[in-house]
Protein backbone atom coordinates (compact mmCIF):
# COMPACT_ATOMS: atom_id res chain seq x y z
CA UNK A 1 0.00 0.00 0.00
CA UNK A 2 1.54 3.29 -1.09
CA UNK A 3 1.48 5.99 1.63
CA UNK A 4 0.09 8.67 -0.71
CA UNK A 5 -2.08 6.53 -3.00
CA UNK A 6 -3.34 3.64 -0.86
CA UNK A 7 -6.20 2.59 -3.19
CA UNK A 8 -4.09 1.76 -6.24
CA UNK A 9 -4.44 -1.87 -7.24
CA UNK A 10 -7.71 -2.39 -5.40
CA UNK A 11 -10.85 -3.53 -7.20
CA UNK A 12 -13.08 -0.64 -6.19
CA UNK A 13 -16.10 -1.49 -8.31
CA UNK A 14 -15.80 1.80 -10.15
CA UNK A 15 -13.18 3.31 -12.47
CA UNK A 16 -10.28 5.32 -11.13
CA UNK A 17 -9.99 7.45 -14.27
CA UNK A 18 -12.34 8.17 -17.16
CA UNK A 19 -11.42 10.24 -20.22
CA UNK A 20 -13.16 10.47 -23.61
CA UNK A 21 -10.76 7.83 -24.95
CA UNK A 22 -9.90 5.62 -21.96
CA UNK A 23 -11.35 4.10 -18.79
CA UNK A 24 -8.92 2.72 -16.20
CA UNK A 25 -9.78 0.88 -13.00
CA UNK A 26 -7.46 1.13 -10.00
CA UNK A 27 -5.66 -2.15 -10.89
CA UNK A 28 -5.21 -1.07 -14.54
CA UNK A 29 -3.93 2.36 -13.49
CA UNK A 30 -1.49 0.76 -11.06
CA UNK A 31 -0.17 -1.63 -13.73
CA UNK A 32 0.42 1.22 -16.18
CA UNK A 33 2.03 3.36 -13.47
CA UNK A 34 4.37 0.58 -12.32
CA UNK A 35 5.36 -0.14 -15.93
CA UNK A 36 6.23 3.52 -16.37
CA UNK A 37 8.17 3.47 -13.10
CA UNK A 38 10.02 0.40 -14.35
CA UNK A 39 10.97 2.17 -17.55
CA UNK A 40 12.33 5.09 -15.51
CA UNK A 41 14.38 2.72 -13.37
CA UNK A 42 15.73 1.00 -16.49
CA UNK A 43 16.79 4.43 -17.75
CA UNK A 44 18.78 4.95 -14.56
CA UNK A 45 16.45 7.26 -12.66
CA UNK A 46 16.36 6.92 -8.91
CA UNK A 47 14.18 8.29 -6.11
CA UNK A 48 14.77 12.01 -5.69
CA UNK A 49 15.51 12.61 -9.37
CA UNK A 50 13.28 15.04 -11.27
CA UNK A 51 11.25 14.39 -14.41
CA UNK A 52 9.49 17.16 -16.33
CA UNK A 53 6.25 16.31 -18.08
CA UNK A 54 4.10 18.34 -20.43
CA UNK A 55 0.87 18.42 -18.43
CA UNK A 56 -1.75 17.60 -21.03
CA UNK A 57 -5.16 16.37 -19.82
CA UNK A 58 -5.10 12.73 -20.91
CA UNK A 59 -4.90 9.25 -19.42
CA UNK A 60 -1.25 8.69 -20.39
CA UNK A 61 -0.11 11.84 -18.59
CA UNK A 62 -2.05 10.95 -15.43
CA UNK A 63 -0.69 7.39 -15.44
CA UNK A 64 2.85 8.69 -15.92
CA UNK A 65 2.55 11.15 -13.04
CA UNK A 66 1.20 8.36 -10.83
CA UNK A 67 4.10 6.17 -11.92
CA UNK A 68 6.55 8.89 -10.95
CA UNK A 69 4.88 9.15 -7.53
CA UNK A 70 5.34 5.39 -7.10
CA UNK A 71 8.95 5.59 -8.29
CA UNK A 72 9.79 8.32 -5.79
CA UNK A 73 10.64 10.67 -8.66
CA UNK A 74 9.67 14.32 -8.32
CA UNK A 75 7.45 15.53 -11.15
CA UNK A 76 7.91 18.97 -12.69
CA UNK A 77 4.66 19.64 -14.59
CA UNK A 78 5.02 21.96 -17.57
CA UNK A 79 2.19 24.25 -18.61
CA UNK A 80 1.51 23.49 -22.30
CA UNK A 81 1.08 27.24 -22.81
CA UNK A 82 4.24 28.27 -20.93
CA UNK A 83 5.94 31.36 -22.34
CA UNK A 84 9.03 31.24 -24.49
CA UNK A 85 11.05 33.12 -21.85
CA UNK A 86 9.86 31.07 -18.88
CA UNK A 87 10.42 27.59 -20.32
CA UNK A 88 14.25 27.77 -20.58
CA UNK A 89 14.42 29.15 -17.04
CA UNK A 90 12.24 26.36 -15.62
CA UNK A 91 14.18 23.62 -17.39
CA UNK A 92 17.54 25.08 -16.38
CA UNK A 93 16.45 25.55 -12.78
CA UNK A 94 14.74 22.16 -12.35
CA UNK A 95 17.42 20.29 -14.34
CA UNK A 96 15.13 17.29 -14.99
CA UNK A 97 16.71 13.99 -16.00
CA UNK A 98 13.95 13.54 -18.59
CA UNK A 99 11.31 15.59 -20.35
CA UNK A 100 8.21 13.56 -21.25
CA UNK A 101 4.97 14.09 -23.14
CA UNK A 102 2.00 11.97 -24.17
CA UNK A 103 2.42 13.45 -27.66
CA UNK A 104 6.10 14.38 -27.95
CA UNK A 105 5.73 15.66 -31.51
CA UNK A 106 3.56 18.50 -30.23
CA UNK A 107 6.38 19.77 -28.00
CA UNK A 108 9.55 18.81 -29.87
CA UNK A 109 10.08 22.28 -31.30
CA UNK A 110 10.15 23.77 -27.78
CA UNK A 111 11.91 20.85 -26.06
CA UNK A 112 13.97 18.87 -28.59
CA UNK A 113 14.94 16.40 -25.85
CA UNK A 114 11.31 15.42 -25.18
CA UNK A 115 10.50 11.73 -25.14
CA UNK A 116 7.18 9.92 -25.35
CA UNK A 117 5.65 8.47 -22.20
CA UNK A 118 6.31 4.74 -22.14
CA UNK A 119 4.56 1.90 -20.36
CA UNK A 120 6.78 -0.89 -21.67
CA UNK A 121 9.09 -1.20 -18.70
CA UNK A 122 9.21 -4.18 -16.33
CA UNK A 123 6.84 -3.50 -13.42
CA UNK A 124 8.79 -1.77 -10.67
CA UNK A 125 8.39 -2.23 -6.96
CA UNK A 126 6.99 1.01 -5.53
CA UNK A 127 9.42 3.17 -3.58
CA UNK A 128 8.73 3.86 0.08
CA UNK A 129 8.98 7.64 0.28
CA UNK A 130 9.39 9.44 3.57
CA UNK A 131 7.01 12.32 4.31
CA UNK A 132 9.79 14.84 3.65
CA UNK A 133 10.66 13.44 0.22
CA UNK A 134 9.68 15.62 -2.78
CA UNK A 135 6.74 14.59 -4.92
CA UNK A 136 6.29 17.71 -7.08
CA UNK A 137 8.16 20.85 -8.03
CA UNK A 138 5.55 23.47 -8.92
CA UNK A 139 6.73 26.72 -10.46
CA UNK A 140 5.20 29.98 -9.31
CA UNK A 141 3.78 32.50 -11.75
CA UNK A 142 6.86 34.69 -11.60
CA UNK A 143 5.02 37.95 -11.00
CA UNK A 144 7.89 39.32 -8.87
CA UNK A 145 10.80 37.82 -10.82
CA UNK A 146 11.73 34.56 -12.53
CA UNK A 147 9.45 31.66 -11.53
CA UNK A 148 10.57 29.76 -8.45
CA UNK A 149 10.16 26.02 -8.00
CA UNK A 150 8.20 25.21 -4.85
CA UNK A 151 9.16 21.75 -3.59
CA UNK A 152 6.05 19.90 -2.40
CA UNK A 153 6.60 16.79 -0.31
CA UNK A 154 4.64 13.57 0.04
CA UNK A 155 3.76 14.63 3.58
CA UNK A 156 2.49 18.04 2.42
CA UNK A 157 0.13 16.47 -0.09
CA UNK A 158 -1.11 13.66 2.14
CA UNK A 159 -1.93 15.93 5.08
CA UNK A 160 -3.70 18.51 2.95
CA UNK A 161 -5.79 16.00 1.04
CA UNK A 162 -6.87 14.22 4.22
CA UNK A 163 -7.88 17.53 5.80
CA UNK A 164 -9.90 18.47 2.72
CA UNK A 165 -11.53 15.04 2.54
CA UNK A 166 -12.76 15.65 6.09
CA UNK A 167 -13.92 19.18 5.35
CA UNK A 168 -15.81 18.19 2.21
CA UNK A 169 -16.99 14.71 3.16
CA UNK A 170 -15.00 13.48 0.16
CA UNK A 171 -15.09 9.68 -0.13
CA UNK A 172 -14.67 6.82 -2.56
CA UNK A 173 -18.33 7.25 -3.51
CA UNK A 174 -17.59 10.59 -5.20
CA UNK A 175 -17.12 11.18 -8.91
CA UNK A 176 -15.01 14.29 -9.48
CA UNK A 177 -15.67 16.10 -12.74
CA UNK A 178 -12.33 17.67 -13.61
CA UNK A 179 -11.59 20.28 -16.30
CA UNK A 180 -8.73 22.17 -14.65
CA UNK A 181 -5.13 22.34 -15.94
CA UNK A 182 -2.76 19.75 -14.49
CA UNK A 183 0.23 21.97 -13.74
CA UNK A 184 -0.80 23.52 -10.41
CA UNK A 185 -2.15 22.68 -6.96
CA UNK A 186 -5.86 22.90 -7.82
CA UNK A 187 -5.77 20.66 -10.86
CA UNK A 188 -2.95 18.24 -10.07
CA UNK A 189 -2.84 17.78 -6.29
CA UNK A 190 -6.52 18.30 -5.47
CA UNK A 191 -7.99 17.02 -8.71
CA UNK A 192 -5.80 14.05 -9.64
CA UNK A 193 -3.99 12.98 -6.49
CA UNK A 194 -6.94 13.88 -4.26
CA UNK A 195 -9.42 11.74 -6.14
CA UNK A 196 -7.01 8.81 -6.23
CA UNK A 197 -6.15 9.18 -2.53
CA UNK A 198 -9.77 8.93 -1.39
CA UNK A 199 -10.42 6.09 -3.83
CA UNK A 200 -13.03 7.98 -5.83
CA UNK A 201 -13.55 8.23 -9.56
CA UNK A 202 -12.04 10.98 -11.70
CA UNK A 203 -13.75 12.06 -14.91
CA UNK A 204 -11.10 14.08 -16.73
CA UNK A 205 -12.33 16.43 -19.46
CA UNK A 206 -9.82 17.43 -22.15
CA UNK A 207 -11.02 21.03 -21.93
CA UNK A 208 -13.66 23.01 -20.10
CA UNK A 209 -17.00 23.63 -21.74
CA UNK A 210 -20.26 24.11 -19.85
CA UNK A 211 -21.89 21.45 -22.02
CA UNK A 212 -19.24 18.83 -21.22
CA UNK A 213 -19.41 19.53 -17.48
CA UNK A 214 -23.21 19.30 -17.44
CA UNK A 215 -23.13 16.09 -19.47
CA UNK A 216 -20.75 14.56 -16.92
CA UNK A 217 -23.10 15.46 -14.07
CA UNK A 218 -26.09 14.13 -15.98
CA UNK A 219 -24.24 10.77 -16.13
CA UNK A 220 -22.75 10.36 -12.66
CA UNK A 221 -20.78 13.37 -11.42
CA UNK A 222 -21.04 14.33 -7.74
CA UNK A 223 -18.22 16.82 -7.18
CA UNK A 224 -16.85 19.77 -9.17
CA UNK A 225 -13.65 21.76 -8.68
CA UNK A 226 -13.64 24.95 -10.76
CA UNK A 227 -12.52 28.58 -10.81
CA UNK A 228 -14.85 31.61 -10.83
CA UNK A 229 -14.57 32.13 -14.58
CA UNK A 230 -15.84 28.58 -15.11
CA UNK A 231 -18.74 29.11 -12.71
CA UNK A 232 -19.69 32.31 -14.51
CA UNK A 233 -19.87 30.44 -17.81
CA UNK A 234 -21.76 27.57 -16.21
CA UNK A 235 -24.31 30.04 -14.83
CA UNK A 236 -24.83 31.66 -18.22
CA UNK A 237 -25.25 28.24 -19.81
CA UNK A 238 -27.60 26.94 -17.11
CA UNK A 239 -29.84 29.99 -17.41
CA UNK A 240 -30.38 29.09 -21.06
CA UNK A 241 -30.66 25.33 -20.43
CA UNK A 242 -32.96 24.28 -17.56
CA UNK A 243 -32.11 20.60 -18.09
CA UNK A 244 -28.41 21.28 -17.55
CA UNK A 245 -29.23 23.46 -14.53
CA UNK A 246 -31.04 20.47 -13.04
CA UNK A 247 -28.07 18.20 -13.80
CA UNK A 248 -25.66 20.49 -11.94
CA UNK A 249 -28.21 20.91 -9.18
CA UNK A 250 -27.76 17.21 -8.41
CA UNK A 251 -24.10 17.76 -7.50
CA UNK A 252 -23.20 16.82 -3.95
CA UNK A 253 -20.68 19.65 -3.71
CA UNK A 254 -19.48 22.54 -5.89
CA UNK A 255 -16.05 23.92 -4.94
CA UNK A 256 -14.50 27.17 -6.16
CA UNK A 257 -10.94 28.37 -5.74
CA UNK A 258 -7.84 30.04 -7.24
CA UNK A 259 -9.59 33.43 -7.19
CA UNK A 260 -12.38 35.10 -5.26
CA UNK A 261 -15.94 34.19 -6.26
CA UNK A 262 -17.96 37.43 -6.29
CA UNK A 263 -20.87 37.46 -3.85
CA UNK A 264 -23.27 38.31 -6.67
CA UNK A 265 -22.08 35.28 -8.64
CA UNK A 266 -22.45 33.09 -5.56
CA UNK A 267 -26.05 34.27 -5.17
CA UNK A 268 -26.70 33.63 -8.85
CA UNK A 269 -25.37 30.07 -8.59
CA UNK A 270 -27.43 29.44 -5.47
CA UNK A 271 -30.61 30.39 -7.30
CA UNK A 272 -29.68 28.14 -10.21
CA UNK A 273 -28.42 25.06 -8.40
CA UNK A 274 -30.04 25.24 -4.96
CA UNK A 275 -26.78 25.16 -3.02
CA UNK A 276 -24.00 27.51 -2.04
CA UNK A 277 -20.65 27.00 -3.70
CA UNK A 278 -17.96 26.03 -1.19
CA UNK A 279 -14.93 28.30 -1.35
CA UNK A 280 -11.38 27.56 -0.30
CA UNK A 281 -8.04 29.38 -0.29
CA UNK A 282 -4.50 28.26 -0.87
CA UNK A 283 -1.14 28.94 -2.48
CA UNK A 284 1.44 26.93 -4.35
CA UNK A 285 3.79 27.03 -1.36
CA UNK A 286 1.25 26.06 1.31
CA UNK A 287 -1.41 24.14 -0.65
CA UNK A 288 -4.99 24.65 0.58
CA UNK A 289 -5.09 26.23 4.02
CA UNK A 290 -8.73 27.27 4.52
CA UNK A 291 -11.99 25.75 3.29
CA UNK A 292 -15.68 26.06 3.98
CA UNK A 293 -17.02 22.72 5.21
CA UNK A 294 -19.72 20.70 3.49
CA UNK A 295 -21.63 20.61 6.79
CA UNK A 296 -20.80 24.10 8.00
CA UNK A 297 -21.52 27.71 7.09
CA UNK A 298 -20.92 28.79 3.50
CA UNK A 299 -20.68 32.55 3.84
CA UNK A 300 -20.44 34.33 0.47
CA UNK A 301 -17.30 36.43 0.22
CA UNK A 302 -15.30 34.22 2.61
CA UNK A 303 -13.07 31.20 2.02
CA UNK A 304 -13.86 29.31 5.20
CA UNK A 305 -11.87 28.71 8.38
CA UNK A 306 -8.32 27.32 8.61
CA UNK A 307 -8.02 23.57 8.13
CA UNK A 308 -7.49 21.59 11.34
CA UNK A 309 -3.83 21.23 12.25
CA UNK A 310 -2.72 24.53 10.72
CA UNK A 311 -1.74 27.64 12.65
CA UNK A 312 -3.06 30.58 10.61
CA UNK A 313 -2.68 34.18 11.76
CA UNK A 314 -3.09 37.73 10.51
CA UNK A 315 -0.23 40.11 11.27
CA UNK A 316 0.30 43.82 10.80
CA UNK A 317 3.26 45.46 9.06
CA UNK A 318 5.35 45.07 12.21
CA UNK A 319 4.58 41.35 12.42
CA UNK A 320 2.24 41.70 15.40
CA UNK A 321 -0.69 39.29 15.56
CA UNK A 322 -4.07 40.90 14.93
CA UNK A 323 -7.23 40.14 16.84
CA UNK A 324 -10.23 38.55 15.12
CA UNK A 325 -12.00 41.63 13.82
CA UNK A 326 -13.63 41.97 10.39
CA UNK A 327 -12.43 45.58 10.19
CA UNK A 328 -8.76 44.73 10.72
CA UNK A 329 -6.69 43.88 7.64
CA UNK A 330 -3.46 41.96 7.94
CA UNK A 331 -1.13 39.63 6.07
CA UNK A 332 -1.97 35.93 6.20
CA UNK A 333 0.80 33.78 7.62
CA UNK A 334 0.55 30.03 8.16
CA UNK A 335 2.53 27.26 9.83
CA UNK A 336 1.90 23.54 9.63
CA UNK A 337 2.28 20.31 7.66
CA UNK A 338 1.10 21.77 4.33
CA UNK A 339 3.91 24.34 4.09
CA UNK A 340 6.41 23.43 1.38
CA UNK A 341 9.99 22.46 2.11
CA UNK A 342 11.41 25.43 0.21
CA UNK A 343 12.22 26.85 -3.20
CA UNK A 344 14.45 24.69 -5.37
CA UNK A 345 18.00 26.14 -5.55
CA UNK A 346 16.83 29.29 -3.73
CA UNK A 347 17.66 29.16 0.00
CA UNK A 348 17.65 32.96 -0.01
CA UNK A 349 14.06 33.14 -1.25
CA UNK A 350 13.03 30.37 1.16
CA UNK A 351 14.48 32.32 4.09
CA UNK A 352 12.54 35.40 3.02
CA UNK A 353 9.27 33.48 2.76
CA UNK A 354 9.47 31.34 5.92
CA UNK A 355 10.35 33.14 9.13
CA UNK A 356 12.30 31.83 12.12
CA UNK A 357 9.08 30.59 13.72
CA UNK A 358 8.25 28.42 10.71
CA UNK A 359 5.46 30.67 9.40
CA UNK A 360 5.10 31.06 5.65
CA UNK A 361 4.27 34.66 4.73
CA UNK A 362 1.68 34.47 1.97
CA UNK A 363 1.68 38.11 0.88
CA UNK A 364 -2.14 38.02 0.90
CA UNK A 365 -4.18 40.55 2.86
CA UNK A 366 -7.33 39.42 4.65
CA UNK A 367 -9.61 39.86 7.63
CA UNK A 368 -11.18 37.28 9.93
CA UNK A 369 -14.90 37.30 10.55
CA UNK A 370 -16.39 36.92 14.01
CA UNK A 371 -16.96 33.22 13.24
CA UNK A 372 -13.35 32.64 12.17
CA UNK A 373 -13.82 32.61 8.41
CA UNK A 374 -11.15 34.24 6.26
CA UNK A 375 -12.07 37.07 3.90
CA UNK A 376 -9.33 37.76 1.31
CA UNK A 377 -9.06 41.32 0.05
CA UNK A 378 -6.00 40.96 -2.18
CA UNK A 379 -2.23 40.81 -2.42
CA UNK A 380 -0.03 42.81 -0.11
CA UNK A 381 2.05 44.05 -3.05
CA UNK A 382 -0.84 45.13 -5.29
CA UNK A 383 -4.12 45.08 -3.37
CA UNK A 384 -3.42 46.87 -0.10
CA UNK A 385 -3.95 50.46 -1.11
CA UNK A 386 -2.80 53.22 1.23
CA UNK A 387 -4.84 56.30 0.39
CA UNK A 388 -5.28 59.51 2.37
CA UNK A 389 -3.94 57.82 5.50
CA UNK A 390 -6.31 54.84 5.24
CA UNK A 391 -5.70 51.22 4.30
CA UNK A 392 -8.14 49.89 1.70
CA UNK A 393 -8.35 46.34 0.36
CA UNK A 394 -8.84 46.29 -3.40
CA UNK A 395 -11.05 43.23 -3.03
CA UNK A 396 -13.71 45.02 -1.00
CA UNK A 397 -13.94 47.83 -3.60
CA UNK A 398 -14.19 45.23 -6.37
CA UNK A 399 -16.96 43.43 -4.48
CA UNK A 400 -18.90 46.69 -4.15
CA UNK A 401 -18.54 47.42 -7.86
CA UNK A 402 -19.79 43.95 -8.73
CA UNK A 403 -22.99 44.67 -6.84
CA UNK A 404 -23.85 47.28 -9.47
CA UNK A 405 -26.28 45.76 -12.00
CA UNK A 406 -24.35 47.00 -15.03
CA UNK A 407 -20.92 45.69 -13.94
CA UNK A 408 -19.85 42.28 -15.20
CA UNK A 409 -16.20 42.33 -14.04
CA UNK A 410 -14.10 44.72 -12.00
CA UNK A 411 -10.49 45.10 -10.93
CA UNK A 412 -9.09 47.77 -8.62
CA UNK A 413 -5.53 48.97 -8.16
CA UNK A 414 -3.68 51.79 -6.42
CA UNK A 415 -1.55 54.17 -8.45
CA UNK A 416 0.91 56.74 -7.06
CA UNK A 417 -0.61 60.11 -6.18
CA UNK A 418 1.26 63.12 -4.80
CA UNK A 419 -1.65 64.20 -2.61
CA UNK A 420 -3.24 60.92 -1.51
CA UNK A 421 -0.20 58.65 -1.53
CA UNK A 422 -2.12 56.23 -3.71
CA UNK A 423 -5.20 56.85 -5.81
CA UNK A 424 -7.82 54.12 -6.19
CA UNK A 425 -8.46 53.34 -9.85
CA UNK A 426 -11.08 50.85 -11.05
CA UNK A 427 -11.23 48.97 -14.35
CA UNK A 428 -14.74 47.84 -15.20
CA UNK A 429 -16.12 45.48 -17.84
CA UNK A 430 -19.85 46.22 -18.28
CA UNK A 431 -22.51 43.72 -19.27
CA UNK A 432 -23.27 43.63 -23.02
CA UNK A 433 -25.44 46.57 -23.93
CA UNK A 434 -24.75 48.40 -20.66
CA UNK A 435 -22.94 51.73 -20.51
CA UNK A 436 -22.46 52.68 -16.86
CA UNK A 437 -21.27 56.22 -16.21
CA UNK A 438 -17.95 56.29 -14.32
CA UNK A 439 -19.25 58.86 -11.84
CA UNK A 440 -22.31 56.70 -11.13
CA UNK A 441 -20.00 53.80 -10.28
CA UNK A 442 -17.88 56.01 -8.04
CA UNK A 443 -21.00 57.18 -6.22
CA UNK A 444 -22.23 53.58 -5.94
CA UNK A 445 -19.05 52.55 -4.09
CA UNK A 446 -19.10 55.65 -1.90
CA UNK A 447 -22.64 54.75 -0.86
CA UNK A 448 -21.87 51.07 -0.23
CA UNK A 449 -18.56 51.58 1.60
CA UNK A 450 -16.89 54.42 3.43
CA UNK A 451 -16.44 57.40 1.08
CA UNK A 452 -12.63 57.23 1.28
CA UNK A 453 -12.82 53.76 -0.32
CA UNK A 454 -14.39 55.07 -3.53
CA UNK A 455 -12.39 54.95 -6.77
CA UNK A 456 -11.03 58.31 -7.86
CA UNK A 457 -11.22 57.13 -11.47
CA UNK A 458 -13.12 54.43 -13.33
CA UNK A 459 -12.01 53.12 -16.70
CA UNK A 460 -14.46 51.17 -18.84
CA UNK A 461 -12.67 48.35 -20.71
CA UNK A 462 -13.74 45.47 -22.95
CA UNK A 463 -11.81 42.83 -21.00
CA UNK A 464 -9.41 42.40 -18.08
CA UNK A 465 -5.98 40.84 -18.69
CA UNK A 466 -5.92 37.37 -17.13
CA UNK A 467 -3.42 34.52 -16.79
CA UNK A 468 -4.06 30.84 -17.53
CA UNK A 469 -5.88 30.38 -14.21
CA UNK A 470 -8.19 33.30 -14.82
CA UNK A 471 -6.50 35.61 -12.32
CA UNK A 472 -6.37 39.28 -13.25
CA UNK A 473 -2.85 40.47 -14.03
CA UNK A 474 -2.79 43.73 -12.12
CA UNK A 475 0.72 44.58 -13.19
CA UNK A 476 -0.63 45.10 -16.69
CA UNK A 477 -3.45 47.25 -15.31
CA UNK A 478 -0.85 49.38 -13.52
CA UNK A 479 0.96 49.90 -16.80
CA UNK A 480 -2.34 50.89 -18.43
CA UNK A 481 -3.03 53.36 -15.66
Amino acid sequence: MHPLLPHLGQAAGHPALVTPTATLGFPELERAALAHAGRLAADGLRPGDRVAIWATPDAATVAAIVGQVLAGVATVPLNPAIGAKELPHVLADAAPRLVLAADPAAFRERTPQVRGISFDGPPAAPAAPAPEDPVLVLYTSGTTGPPKGAVITHGNAAFDLDALAGAWGWTAADVLVHALPLFHVHGLILGVLGSLRVGGSLELLPRFTPEAVCDAFARRGTLLFAVPTMYHRLAEHAEASPADARALGRARLLVSGSAALPVRENDRLFKLFGQRVVERYGLTEALIITAARHDGPRTPGTVGPPLPGLDLRLVDEQGRRLARDPELLGEVIVRGPTVFSGYLNRPDATAQAIDAGGFFHTGDIASLTATGELRIVGRKATDLIKTAGYKVGAGEVEAALLEHPEVREAAVIGVPDEDLGERIVAFVVPYPGAAPAPQALIDHVAGALAPYKRPRAVRIVEALPRNAMGKVMKKQLGEMA
